[in-house]
C-alpha cells in the first residue's frame, strides 16, 4: 500500500511488507522456527563463495562440531563441496547489510565480496573485522528438510575476548539482545 503526501512527490512505501506471507497462511513449522530467535552467522568457502546462515549450532567435543541448514543449490554449497572446508563468522549488530546481501536480499555489484575488506584463510574469505570465526572441514552432507544439513568439524578458531553484542534473526526481523 503506498501512502502519498501531497507536500512531496513520489510515493513512500508502507513500513510491512505489502508481499508477505501472512502468519495464518504460514505452516505451523514455521512459525514455530520464527519464535525462535537464531544467531546469524556467514559462512564463506573459497571461491570465494558465502551465504548467510542462522540455521545453526555448535556443538562442544572433541573435536567441535558444526552443523546447518544451508541451500543445496546456492553458489555457497558448490563452492563447499568442491573444496570441502568452509569459514563460519558470527555476525553483530551492525553487520545487518552484510547479512542481507549474502542473504541475497540486497543488491552486490561487482560481487558479494567486492565491498568491505577481507582476510584470506584456507578455509575461505573472512571480513576484516571479524574478531571470532571457526575454520571448518566438511564431514558430510544429507536432504533434512526442505534444505541440506552439512556437519564439519572444526579445525581451527579465532575467539575475540571482548565481543560485541551479536545479530540476531526473531520473527522475520534482525534484533540484537537490547531490544
Amino acid at each position: 500500500m503506498f501512502h502519498v503526501n501531497p507536500a512531496e512527490p513520489g510515493a513512500r512505501i508502507h513500513a510491512s511488507d505489502p508481499f508477505a506471507t501472512p502468519d495464518r497462511d504460514k505452516s505451523a513449522v514455521r512459525r514455530l522456527r520464527g519464535r525462535l530467535a537464531a544467531p546469524v552467522t556467514l559462512w564463506t568457502a573459497p571461491g570465494p563463495s558465502g551465504l548467510t546462515v542462522s540455521s545453526m549450532l555448535v556443538a562442544d567435543g572433541e573435536p567441535g562440531r558444526v552443523l546447518g541448514l544451508v541451500d543445496e543449490e546456492s553458489d555457497f554449497w558448490d563452492a563447499v563441496s568442491v573444496a570441502r572446508r568452509f569459514a563460519v563468522t558470527p555476525l553483530g549488530t551492525g553487520d545487518q547489510q552484510l547479512a542481507d546481501r549474502f542473504a541475497g536480499l540486497m543488491p552486490a555489484p561487482g560481487g558479494l565480496f567486492a565491498l568491505g575488506d577481507w582476510i584470506e584463510t584456507e578455509f575461505g574469505p573472512v571480513p576484516a573485522g571479524a574478531g571470532t570465526w571457526a575454520g571448518c572441514r566438511l564431514d558430510g552432507e544429507r536432504p533434512y528438510g526442505w534444505a541440506l544439513l552439512v556437519e564439519a568439524t572444526i579445525q581451527s578458531i579465532n575467539v575475540d575476548e571482548s565481543p560485541g553484542a551479536p545479530l540476531l534473526h526473531f520473527r522475520g526481523k534482525y534484533r540484537n539482545l537490547d531490544r
